[in-house]
């Protein structure tokens, strides 16, 4: 048996009732996300469109961040889960830093590390996972990959071609799947910003910063000595004239 999830971001709507869901059932922090949602726009005006693709851990088959725990503390489940135990944890950061996905955070409360177990408590009573239940148009699919009759396997050989993983160039075989949606969707290199254009209008730029006859030295010398054209020579002008001054009061 080896679970595994799979997002038809055909269907995804953006909701994020999976988001609400999976803070909920799992009381994640309101700083921090086991599941996020993240959303690109896709072409120019009028011709435009908007992507939502759900982000979480891909449970992979060789993962980085068990390998990297010094305490054992992410460890794998019969099922293939990539399991995390929190009295375990030392808050050493190094699975996060492992992890190619950004799938770990560490917990402000108590300091250890967490992420998306597929709500594994749920699964050991036999229900789903919680943003599986939450989903209003179904378009999370969770099941045992290795059995060719769960609705997982059968998705995933009636979409053959069209079924992603992200970063398959990192070798970690994640067992976390995606179906539509494009390479742009999964791959952020692959979204190109057009050069000249921001998010909401054309961007201009300055011909200089600031006055081009000051320096950066005149910022802080202006307010005393006025915008005059100050140098090294100027500054040494100045003590000289200084010490003559002190001098002649001195003498008085």
């Amino acid at each position: 048996m080896k679970l595994g999830f799979l997002v038809d971001l055909n269907l995804c709507m953006g909701c994020k009732g999976c988001e609400i869901a999976c803070k909920v059932e799992n009381e994640v922090p309101l700083s921090s996300w086991r599941l996020r949602v993240k959303y690109i726009d896709i072409g120019t005006f009028p011709d435009t469109s908007r992507s939502f693709t759900p982000l979480r851990c891909n449970h992979c088959e060789n993962a980085p961040c068990e390998r990297i725990c010094p305490v054992s503390a992410l460890h794998y489940l019969d099922n293939g889960i990539v399991n995390i135990d929190s009295s375990r944890c030392i808050g050493c950061a190094g699975c996060m830093m492992a992890c190619p996905y950004g799938a770990i955070y560490m917990d402000p409360e108590s300091n250890t590390a967490d992420k998306c177990t597929y709500c594994a408590h749920r699964i050991e009573s036999g229900m789903m996972p919680a943003c599986v239940v939450a989903c209003p148009v179904e378009a999370n699919i969770f099941g045992d990959v290795e059995d060719e009759k769960s609705h997982i396997s059968r998705y995933i050989m009636e979409h053959q071609g069209d079924v992603q993983v992200r970063k398959p160039e990192k070798h970690t075989n994640p067992k976390h799947y995606y179906v539509g949606g494009g390479n742009q969707t999964l791959n952020p290199l692959a979204h190109e910003r057009i050069e000249g254009y921001g998010l909401f209008n054309n961007i201009t730029h300055l011909d200089t910063i600031g006055d081009p006859h000051h320096s950066i030295l005149d910022r802080f010398t202006g307010p005393i000595f006025g915008h005059e054209h100050l140098d090294n020579k100027s500054f040494i002008d100045m003590d000289n004239d200084d010490s003559h001054e002190s001098h002649e009061e001195g003498g008085h």
